[in-house]
């Protein structure tokens, strides 16, 4: 697991504390009735303070999986 992916856990663990790290890992908004529109911007500003970086807000309806944050910090912010 790199960095990024291990900070990443944390970031939905500080969100999502009652999901496992296998829960976090495949979490999508359609799946988690508790990743709403409040609990979506709570999980881009812990992010942000983890990561020292800003979300482009225009970004967040594509960012609705774990797996597509990820990509978007690895890739798209040259933190990976």
């Amino acid at each position: 697991m790199s960095d990024v992916e291990s900070r990443l856990v944390g970031c939905f663990q500080t969100v999502f504390p009652q999901l496992s790290e296998a829960e976090i890992r495949s979490a999508s908004q359609e799946r988690l009735e508790q990743w709403d529109s409040v609990a979506a911007i709570t999980l881009v500003n812990v992010i942000e303070e983890e990561f020292n970086t800003q979300i482009d807000y225009d970004h967040l309806p594509n960012l609705d999986t774990f797996a597509k944050v990820l990509a978007y910090l690895a890739d798209d912010r040259g933190l990976g």
